[in-house]
């Protein structure tokens, strides 16, 4: 069974994707202990990264987040200025239980009320973000711990402590957590000293990783449809969505956006401009009557594949789970893998699977 398919089964059966129970409790039988003393570095401050880090810093364990960018949050970006609330350029839909929520906080003391309603087969946030969840919650707590603009070229982790280097410098950590874009990975743009295994080389290779793009545009009037989904053949070449941006919001603006992965994302890349306004207006002039050219004020766009830091969409919904969990594996009790595309092998991609493999890192390292 491929993510697609898992997803969809969730939403017939009406039950929201699995997230484990939250961390037990410091120093019980079943949870994390501070056997460990050394220090960790994460690459990278996507959910991930961020995860990781938030967890690390509730138990006491130094830690240091390498961010290549000059911003936190990965794929979780927002715009804050194009509408009258937020605008998420990446990861939007919340695709399981709102308890998710409470368990990556993981702390009883704190109080979690965060509002979303239905869009089957997930659910959306109401004036609200996964990026606003993070920097509410997680952030405050490993805000000093980050180190922006900085790019890691290098990981050697042949001795006792693992040299990471660095454009600006080294760090020396005894285990390392990679949170970075697959794309990174395929592209070789962190060397390994030794090489990763050849089970992990051959699963980076071998995996389709999407295109990623996404567009907002806002109109006088709403003559869209809340959902219109573009016939993509086959399915595993990517998927294309237009859809009402603005359901639930309180709002009074008219926003339809555009998701798109794989390969009608990868056509998006090859314009630009008044060029890419046209094509997408003329095509939703095809779906809609010809009422979109008219009714248009302004848009936005984020095209994932651009981003020098990121490169890409995300893993195929179409992956085989079992490349997945070797994506997700240690390397030699040193190298750990954090994010999206490095899980168990039962769901991947989104932000909460994100934090679950953050989970499963700490609780690696800590036991």
């Amino acid at each position: 069974m491929n993510r697609k398919e898992f997803i969809r089964m969730c939403g017939i059966l009406g039950v929201g994707l699995p997230f484990p129970s939250v961390l037990a409790s410091c120093g019980s039988d079943n949870g994390p202990d501070a056997s460990f003393t050394g220090k960790v570095l994460i690459i990278g401050a996507g959910a991930g990264g961020l995860s990781a880090g938030y967890l690390l810093q509730q138990l006491g364990i130094e830690y240091e987040i390498l961010e290549a960018s000059s911003a936190y949050g990965g794929r979780m970006r927002i715009n804050t200025t194009f509408a009258d609330f937020p605008i998420p350029l990446g990861a939007e839909w919340l695709e399981t239980n709102t308890n998710i929520f409470s368990e990556i906080v993981n702390d009883s003391s704190v109080e979690v009320n965060i509002e979303t309603i239905p869009d089957n087969p997930d659910r959306k946030f109401v004036n609200y973000s996964w990026f606003n969840f993070f920097e509410d919650f997680i952030v405050p707590s490993v805000s000093s711990k980050i180190a922006y603009n900085t790019i890691v070229r290098s990981i050697d982790y042949s001795g006792d402590q693992i040299i990471v280097n660095t454009q600006s410098g080294q760090y020396a950590a005894d285990k390392v957590v990679i949170s970075v874009p697959l794309k990174i990975l395929r592209d070789s743009d962190i060397q390994f000293t030794p090489a990763l295994p050849q089970n992990k080389i051959d699963a980076i290779n071998s995996v389709r990783i999407w295109e990623g793009f996404k567009a907002f545009f806002e109109f006088s009037e709403k003559f869209f449809d809340d959902s219109h989904e573009v016939d993509i053949s086959p399915e595993t070449d990517g998927q294309k969505i237009y859809y009402n941006a603005a359901l639930g919001q309180n709002t009074s603006r008219h926003i339809l956006g555009l998701f798109s992965v794989g390969t009608p994302a990868s056509e998006f890349s090859t314009l630009s401009g008044n060029e890419l306004r046209d094509f997408i207006l003329a095509e939703l002039d095809q779906i809609y009557n010809n009422q979109a050219s008219p009714n248009y004020i302004k848009h936005i766009t984020q095209d994932w594949n651009n981003e020098p830091f990121i490169k890409a969409g995300y893993l195929s919904d179409h992956a085989d789970w079992r490349t997945v969990r070797t994506l997700g594996e240690s390397v030699a009790d040193k190298l750990y893998f954090a994010g999206g595309a490095y899980t168990d092998g039962e769901d991947w991609v989104s932000v909460h699977t994100a934090a679950q493999s953050a989970r499963n890192v700490f609780l690696e390292i800590t036991r």
